[in-house]
């Protein structure tokens, strides 16, 4: 006869199922929802929810999440609005040196005016929480148009309870003379769960750098972070936007970003994720929406002891004579995984397209994993695409030329993986920026 628990032990298994993420979620759901919005964005609220309940959190058996299992921070209980600790937030982990740039500092997601510089005299920059921006136009008109067409639960379940975020307009013909730099800073003192949403609005002939730095409070509890961004580069704007990921193993990252573009456009992201945050799984969704668009995703990925990074991207171009470039490269140690899923789509009128992507993956760690799977579909014929991947463990012959001529092990590890990495730092537009991920890669190492 198979061995009875003990009542206890059932006691607890029934305690932890109970307190289950998502039977938190469908309990509680609207109670920390702000009673004033707009009657629109109630009914959206409503119907992603219901989306969210059908499907769930997804499993290993979905292919996108097959190498990435959420269910070992779905299954634990946290909780769902908490104020913020203002006090005693340290920055410094989140300084750029030489950076001069707008900062903007959230905390668990809430704006801190007192943290944040005062932009308000910036001519054609506005900057504000996502709850004081829904009476605007460009809020009505482009929230929840684009994230919210995928198929990813985590937007859905964003789109219904969010309770914080930012939005950001940079007005028509404006170019900034200063990056954005925006910091999110991870503080509460007890597990949280935390739902931010964003939304930047770039006019047409607009210019703008977005920084973004992710970090936690050394005082911070586990905490588990939901992020929808959504942004729309609309004619002749410019962005580029840069993700700089340096938490620390209590924080983990579900982001997930899309982008719209319009004709004539350019939108470069620079995505960076270094050692510290326990989980972190990223999708960069980019739509070129109109013809003659171009845009560039590049990715650098340095992981250490147990950490998980998973890189979802698509690149979606939709119409003719358009122009798309990505390359990431990733170098795992320890016990450490790194996942790469890049799709790349055609669509039938968008003839003309020229559209490359390369992953390349260096193992350090005898036990680390990459698991890498790059695609192209095309449903135009007169196209221009090309598209691979590389996976290769640290090359001890390298090692072992540069340590000959009197090179120390230890920076002539650093040489050969500034050199891997090389082909991907040198191509970021911000000069400043590119020396901090060089410094970052060899801090990792």
């Amino acid at each position: 006869m198979p061995k009875e628990r003990p009542e206890h032990q059932i006691k607890i298994m029934i305690t932890q199922v109970s307190d289950s993420l998502y039977s938190q979620l469908i309990k509680t759901y609207g109670e920390n929802l702000p009673s004033a919005e707009p009657r629109s964005l109630d009914e959206i609220r409503k119907q992603a929810f219901e989306r969210f309940k059908r499907v769930g959190f997804p499993t290993v058996k979905h292919e996108d999440w097959k190498y990435t299992n959420v269910q070992p921070l779905v299954n634990q209980h946290y909780e769902l609005d908490v104020e913020p600790s203002f006090a005693a937030i340290d920055l410094n982990n989140a300084g750029i040196p030489r950076l001069d740039a707008y900062r903007v500092v959230l905390v668990d997601g809430k704006y801190h005016a007192g943290l944040s510089d005062d932009v308000s005299d910036v001519p054609g920059l506005s900057i504000m929480p996502i709850d004081q921006a829904f009476e605007r136009l460009c809020f009505a008109k482009y929230f929840a148009q684009f994230a919210d067409k995928t198929d990813n639960p985590f937007v859905a379940l964003n789109t219904a309870a969010f309770t914080s975020g930012l939005f950001i307009e940079v007005g028509k013909n404006t170019q900034l003379s200063k990056p954005v730099h925006i910091i999110h800073v991870s503080a509460a003192r007890q597990p949280v769960f935390n739902q931010v949403r964003n939304l930047y609005v770039m006019s047409a002939f607009a210019e703008a750098e977005i920084v973004e730095s992710f970090i936690t409070d050394d005082a911070a509890e586990r905490n588990l972070n939901n992020l929808v961004t959504e942004i729309m580069v609309r004619e002749q704007a410019k962005l580029q936007h840069y993700y700089l990921q340096t938490a620390t193993s209590q924080s983990s990252y579900l982001n997930h970003t899309e982008i719209y573009q319009e004709k004539h456009s350019l939108y470069n992201n620079y995505n960076c994720t270094f050692p510290g945050p326990a989980f972190v799984r990223n999708n960069i969704n980019v739509r070129l929406g109109d013809s003659e668009v171009e845009s560039h995703l590049y990715g650098i990925t340095l992981t250490a002891g147990n950490q998980l990074v998973d890189n979802h991207t698509i690149v979606d171009h939709l119409k003719p004579h358009c122009e798309s470039y990505e390359w990431y490269k990733n170098i795992t140690q320890d016990t450490s995984t790194a996942v790469f899923n890049g799709k790349i789509f055609v669509r039938t009128d968008a003839q003309k397209t020229n559209a490359f992507q390369q992953n390349n993956n260096m193992l350090i760690g005898e036990k680390s994993a990459v698991y890498t799977k790059p695609q192209l579909e095309i449903f135009a014929d007169d196209v221009k695409c090309s598209h691979g991947c590389t996976i290769g463990q640290f090359d001890n012959d390298a090692l072992f030329y540069l340590q000959a001529r009197g090179i120390s092990e230890a920076q002539a590890r650093i040489l050969l993986v500034h050199a891997f990495a090389f082909d991907v730092t040198s191509r970021f537009a911000n000069a400043t920026v590119r020396e901090y991920v060089e410094h970052l890669v060899e801090e990792g190492l």
